[in-house]
């Protein structure tokens, strides 16, 4: 796992100096090495940092280049089926130096070209120079598991890992002035939004080939989802689906460091670790977080599965003190604002206390299979539509509390129902909070084009497209890459293995979701290991006593509104999160940490 940056100019060569601070500014995400190249004649820079987890050696430094010189690859993430696509190349006549994926990337695009994407399996965010066509080829994984943002202008591109990488290059880089209304609407920014202007990510499944002399981009996907169902049978099913799943974990768990998994007792981390525990065997080491507030506990969950599987476990106490003191350092990791990633900040610190350099996380599940309550509630989406919109709207008025949420459904689609589910502040409240116009808030809810397929869709599909499109793609994922690059720790997310994934999508809705139990489909294909007590219980999500803590927070801002949601808080009238959120972008000085 690593860091990654570069910048091409059409006039003037980038000096080593801004390739090495947009570099380092990422240097928590890769402290074992780090690389740059500077090429005078085509005016560009490369930097790379590296976090090493294949063939530790300095065989795997970065920038790599063929040996030709013709290509040069800095690479962030890992190719889970590097080793087959090595022994293809090799009876193609390539021959390898290293033990590493990414000498396998730089073969595979010398001999297919563009079409070596579609073959990778893993997680992963690219780019390759290549001077025999003078094109720069960015590339980002089929899930979106790992970030890449990119900025054009008239005279340049710059792309990096993260965002605070461009303001390391351009400390007055002009924000987004609307990134706000976003993020008090959504709890993230959803893409293709960022604090800054004119950055964007790359789209998930997706490659942007530039060519340098003409400053021409061509954006294309090599990787779409369908919804082509192929099964229909679930005995079938369930075997395919335990079969898939049991080979994503072997292959998660090749690493040349110490790889270990979260434990949290639910129903995904405990598969996993069953899964993980053939493998690894006395190897099998897993971490879970605990708190001194008893309600929030999963312990005796836990220690089913590590009486089970004989893990080494530890488990860390998190206290109301440890949140105040890391706050500062909570608040520099963040790389974009978020109302989640605290819970991901604390398990990866504690991950490489542990020693871990690699751990498995269970982040996918709920979406692919319906573990979340909006699958319980989807019917809710029909009979949205069938209600008028003036009414809907009404209810942001006239609602109190939760009740202002239906006024999201009044945007009849996919997104207004997930924002019924997930959203955080209505339009009225944004305008409110941020002192411009609801219909400019409105604006930017209407600025994202939902797919019209989307509205044929299954209700369960519908849900499971939002949730995957919008929670899991812009919160979760994102969260959990810069919170645990922060501490030089990856995170391996099995259920989102490609294979599994295609897998999952061919699998008719009627099998792959039940309004009786969550995540059926499953619990079935593992209920012989899976101990009932862990699938038999209402489920308890990755959560932290944040409101307590929160509400006892020292505020230091002459903010009025802040402090009047404080003191919601401790009345228990308002959630944690909406405090939190408007907490990073209120007009206090906070907000200018993004």
């Amino acid at each position: 796992m690593c860091r990654i940056a570069g910048i091409v100019h059409r006039y003037q060569t980038p000096s080593e100096a801004d390739i090495m601070r947009m570099r380092d500014a990422m240097q928590r995400g890769g402290p074992d090495d780090a690389g740059i190249y500077v090429n005078n004649t085509h005016h560009m820079a490369l930097g790379h940092r590296r976090l090493s987890l294949l063939d530790l050696s300095p065989a795997g430094h970065q920038p790599m280049f063929s040996t030709d010189g013709k290509l040069v690859l800095v690479f962030n993430g890992e190719i889970y089926n590097f080793r087959e696509l090595r022994t293809t190349l090799q009876t193609m006549g390539y021959a390898f130096h290293t033990g590493t994926d990414t000498e396998v990337i730089l073969y595979a695009y010398q001999a297919w070209g563009n079409d070596c994407w579609a073959k990778l399996e893993g997680m992963f965010a690219l780019a390759v120079v290549d001077f025999n066509t003078q094109n720069l080829v960015l590339v980002r994984d089929h899930a979106g598991i790992k970030p890449l943002y990119y900025s054009i202008s008239d005279e340049q591109l710059v792309f990096a890992s993260e965002i605070r990488a461009f303001k390391a290059l351009q400390p007055q880089w002009p924000e987004n002035a609307d990134w706000r209304k976003y993020f008090l609407l959504y709890g993230h920014l959803p893409e293709p939004v960022t604090t800054l202007t004119n950055v964007i990510p790359l789209a998930k499944g997706s490659y942007l080939t530039y060519h340098w002399p003409s400053a021409t981009q061509i954006l294309q996907r090599y990787h779409t989802r369908y919804y082509l169902y192929t099964q229909y049978n679930r005995e079938a099913a369930v075997a395919e689906v335990r079969s898939a799943l049991t080979r994503a974990v072997e292959r998660h768990l090749v690493a040349d460091a110490p790889v270990g998994l979260f434990l949290s007792g639910g129903i995904d981390s405990s598969i996993l670790t069953l899964l993980a525990q053939p493998v690894l065997h006395h190897r099998l080491k897993t971490l879970s977080i605990v708190f001194d507030e008893t309600a929030f506990s999963e312990k005796q969950y836990q220690d089913i599965i590590i009486q089970k599987t004989g893990a080494h476990h530890r488990s860390f106490v998190i206290s109301q003190n440890d949140f105040q003191e890391s706050l500062p350092d909570i608040l520099q990791a963040m790389d974009q604002p978020s109302t989640d990633g605290i819970n991901s900040y604390f398990i990866s610190k504690k991950a490489k206390e542990y020693g871990l350099t690699a751990v498995l996380s269970g982040i996918g599940a709920d979406e692919l299979f319906g573990g979340y309550p909006s699958f319980h509630r989807s019917n809710m989406m029909d009979a949205a539509l069938h209600t008028p919109k003036w009414m809907l709207a009404l209810t942001g008025l006239l609602g109190k509390g939760k009740f202002k949420r239906f006024a999201f459904l009044q945007f009849k689609s996919v997104l207004g129902y997930y924002l019924f589910n997930r959203g955080f502040f209505i339009p009225a409240q944004v305008a409110q909070l941020l002192d411009c116009t609801e219909k400019e808030v409105i604006d930017c809810i209407h600025r994202f084009t939902v797919p019209p397929f989307t509205q044929y869709l299954d209700d369960g599909e519908k849900v499971s497209y939002a949730e995957t499109n919008w929670y899991m793609q812009n919160q979760l994922l994102k969260d959990t890459d810069y919170m645990s690059m922060w501490h030089s720790v990856e995170v391996r997310v099995p259920f989102l293995d490609k294979p599994l994934m295609d897998l999952v999508y061919g699998i008719a809705p009627e099998i792959r979701y039940s309004r009786q139990q969550s995540k059926a489909l499953l619990i079935d294909a593992f209920k012989d290991v899976l101990p009932q007590a862990i699938w038999d219980r209402p489920k308890q999500g990755f959560v932290f006593p944040f409101g307590d803590w929160m509400a006892q927070m020292a505020l230091h801002y002459n903010d009025t509104t802040l402090k009047a949601m404080q003191q919601q808080l401790l009345r228990h009238r308002l959630h944690w999160s909406h405090f939190w959120a408007y907490f990073l972008a209120g007009p206090s000085v906070m907000a200018s940490a993004f």
